[in-house]
């Protein structure tokens, strides 16, 4: 082994990791977090600054092409592993490394590129399989993003001889169209999706955006299939379980609360890039849903609150964004931290983690949850529509007009969980 190869190995022993969840797979995403933490291996937001991608989730087929976009987009050498299943994290991320480690050495050549898949569920066994070697690297953001090629207007290269440059591609991106903004002046028009392969980003969701210059003109709001499974959303397993008559204490209620709340403290904050205060809320989450005591948790949790509400720095960066008024939340229907935030993305942050800090006080309740007590961490789970619907509803309203930078802070700040879309009505559920 020469001097670069063994520098590439050593590097290959802590790899950079992005970590990708499906619909239905936010315990996974959990579980595989907490331990790429715990090995003390770097989290990355972009294919092109990773080593490792994590799919949380089997994929369907459908799901195929834009994964497989992604991992083109990751620098040699690159592996893509799958858990499908709980309790197989740890497993398969050892023998990613070990794949990472060996490929680190071996030359680069005229040999078609191994790549794997460890597809955690199926035994732990790590599969392998041949793709083709990386052709030239695509940008890191579209990477992510669905096929430009499915949205109309994009459907493939114009016949050049009629010179409609607006509707061709370069490289496989969209040339700008041209449109009227808001100043009635005609301006280039650019579509971008936006999603799914995002980190910190809700599982599954899907933004077809309009862009003139830096500001978003229209938005479209749509998602991957969201499966029902075996098990109820996992954010609103207490409420749902009481509501069907098992039983549940109030603070194992509480503590998911208080859980999701602080899950998605961190996921804004990493979007805003306070990754030190975003891992420390994780690292209280992963506390908390590990049974930890009011004792143990509640002085780190204190001043991480207290932090985030003394810095001026991170309310300057956020405030304004994505306004929400209670009255606007109510006619569309949004319950939860959302509307009692009224306000922007910094008052729902400042809500996620007030309502986690007072529910340090019920961790120890061992009193039954009542049946009729059917509100989750995002909102009332009986009524016509589930929680996060509204949501979804009210998000293409809030990126309007807003500029591009901003657009994946107001959404963190929102952050539907659409495993919630599969919910059915909770007996004894009122409906408008």
């Amino acid at each position: 082994m020469d001097l670069r190869g063994l520098v590439r190995r050593t590097a290959m022993n802590r790899p950079a990791v992005l970590t990708v969840a499906l619909p239905g797979a936010t315990e996974l995403r959990l579980e595989a977090e907490a331990e790429v933490r715990r090995r003390g291996w770097p989290v990355v937001g972009a294919p092109a600054a990773a080593d490792l991608l994590v799919v949380c989730g089997v994929p369907a087929p459908e799901h195929a092409e834009w994964l497989d976009r992604m991992e083109r987009s990751m620098p040699e050498p690159a592996v893509r592993i799958v858990v499908g299943e709980s309790g197989q994290v740890a497993h398969a991320l050892g023998m990613a490394r070990g794949d990472l480690t060996d490929r680190a050495v071996t030359p680069r050549g005229g040999h078609v590129d191994d790549r794997s898949e460890a597809q955690a569920g199926e035994h732990g066994d790590h599969e392998h399989g041949e793709h083709e070697g990386h052709g030239p690297h695509q940008p890191a953001d579209h990477a992510a993003h669905m096929d430009h090629t499915d949205h109309q207007g994009h459907g493939g290269h114009m016949d050049h001889s009629g010179h409609d440059m607006h509707a061709m591609e370069v490289a496989g991106l969209p040339m700008a169209e041209r449109g009227d903004d808001r100043d009635e002046l005609r301006l280039d028009q650019l579509h971008v999706p936006f999603g799914p392969g995002l980190s910190d980003w809700p599982a599954g969701l899907v933004l077809r955006l309009t862009l003139q210059g830096d500001v978003v003109q229209d938005v479209e709001v749509d998602h991957l299939p969201v499966a029902s499974g075996p098990r109820p959303p996992f954010w609103d397993e207490p409420w749902l379980r009481a509501a069907h008559g098992e039983e549940v204490t109030r603070g194992d209620a509480v503590r998911r609360r208080c859980a999701a709340h602080l899950d998605s403290a961190g996921r804004l904050l990493a979007v805003v890039g306070w990754d030190d205060i975003a891992v420390r809320c994780r690292r209280l989450r992963d506390e908390l849903l590990s049974g930890a005591s009011r004792e143990g948790i509640g002085g780190a949790l204190r001043r991480t609150v207290r932090r985030v509400g003394r810095s001026r720095a991170l309310r300057w960066s956020i405030a304004g964004l994505g306004e929400l008024p209670a009255d606007r939340a109510r006619a569309a229907g949004v319950t939860g931290p959302a509307l009692a935030a009224d306000g922007d993305a910094y008052d729902r942050l400042l809500m996620w983690l007030n309502e986690a800090e007072r529910g340090l006080e019920g961790l120890d309740d061992t009193r039954p949850l009542a049946p009729d007590d059917r509100t989750g961490p995002r909102g009332r789970l009986d009524g016509p529509q589930p929680p996060s619907q509204a949501l979804l509803d009210v998000l293409a309203e809030l990126l309007t007009g807003a500029e591009f930078a901003c657009a994946r802070i107001i959404v963190a700040s929102l952050d539907p969980d659409l495993d919630e879309l599969t919910l059915a009505p909770v007996p004894g559920a009122a409906h408008a």
